[in-house]
């Protein structure tokens, strides 16, 4: 009986050892595939991972920098009068400026009351503007059969818009250049890409003025710094420019509040009485590739014999 119970329990001891192996390897096993899951995940997750990673370096390198400092506005100011040619003319120039980034448009209008022709031109506008009214005094008006240089044309409406940024834009704060923009002009857009170097005050050449294909600031060949001017007329004046051909940084135009155009100017001096209040012909910042290149032309739109106004057209 003792010899049955001893293999009794020896039979009894193997189960229970084969009972054990065997759920230890069931236990490994079951290690092995719970690791293999996780490894599987890891792996998923490093794909994952050097997928994003390659998705945001592509992202940087397709994305411009961004500019730390503000853009450059070029302030545009242009006075207008009531003609049968100024809504074609503001629509020819309005076009320009629509391809022109950072444009801000002045239309100073020589009237007591803004005008229906131009707010509907100025509303179809994409850009910024600033629509102004300032009225001519009438003895300062030219007459019809006067000649165009006997009287000084848009002081009024340059110096509303001068106070306008004085008023509205800061000093070392708002980034710009201010440009006289005619509205009987043709203008490149490359023009504008020039008026945006500005440090202090550009200038540049303008075409079919003064009687002269070209009038130009003559550089020094040397020095590259403007040692007079190639004008058709009065070649001898401190600043012998034309309207539309120089820019002023914003920041001088703010640094002298009391600058303006006068009616007491000489004729025709216009220009050079108010560049000598900022500048000097030493410090003039010659542009579109030093002076060589035209990209403003003192055009002018025919008047045009109108024999009958038809009614029921914005023309």
């Amino acid at each position: 009986m003792e010899r049955y119970s001893s293999s009794s329990q020896k039979m009894r001891h193997r189960s229970f050892l084969k009972y054990f192996v065997s759920v230890c390897l069931l236990f490994l096993i079951y290690q092995s595939i719970k690791t293999n899951s996780a490894l599987e995940k890891l792996e998923k997750l490093n794909e994952i991972v050097s997928e994003k990673q390659i998705q945001l370096a592509l992202l940087a390198t397709s994305i411009p920098p961004t500019k730390s400092n503000d853009p450059i506005v070029v302030y545009a100011i242009t006075p207008t009068y009531a003609r049968p040619v100024q809504k074609a003319e503001l629509t020819r120039i309005s076009q320009t400026l629509a391809l022109v980034p950072n444009i801000h448009w002045i239309v100073v209008e020589d009237s007591e009351e803004k005008t229906t022709i131009v707010k509907n031109l100025l509303n179809d506008l994409t850009y910024q503007y600033t629509h102004l009214v300032a009225k001519t005094p009438s003895i300062e008006k030219l007459k019809a059969q006067d000649p165009r240089w006997k009287k000084h044309r848009g002081v009024e409406q340059r110096n509303v818009a001068l106070r306008w940024l004085r008023t509205n834009l800061v000093l070392n704060k708002d980034k710009g250049v201010v440009f006289f923009m005619d509205d009987d002009n043709t203008y490149s857009v490359k023009l504008f890409k020039e008026i945006e170097k500005v440090k202090r005050v550009g200038v540049w050449p303008v075409g079919l003025v003064g009687g002269y294909s070209v009038e130009a600031p003559e550089l020094d060949p040397k020095t590259g710094k403007v040692v007079g001017f190639l004008s058709g007329w009065r070649s001898d004046r401190r600043f012998a420019i034309d309207m539309a051909g120089f820019g002023i940084n914003l920041d001088l135009i703010l640094s002298k509040p009391d600058v303006e155009f006068s009616y007491s100017a000489q004729k025709g001096f216009q220009e050079s009485e108010f560049l000598v209040k900022f500048t000097t012909k030493e410090e003039l910042e010659p542009l579109a590739d030093n002076c060589t290149k035209v990209y403003v032309w003192h055009t002018r739109t025919e008047k045009p014999q109108i024999k009958k106004f038809v009614d029921g057209f914005e023309v």
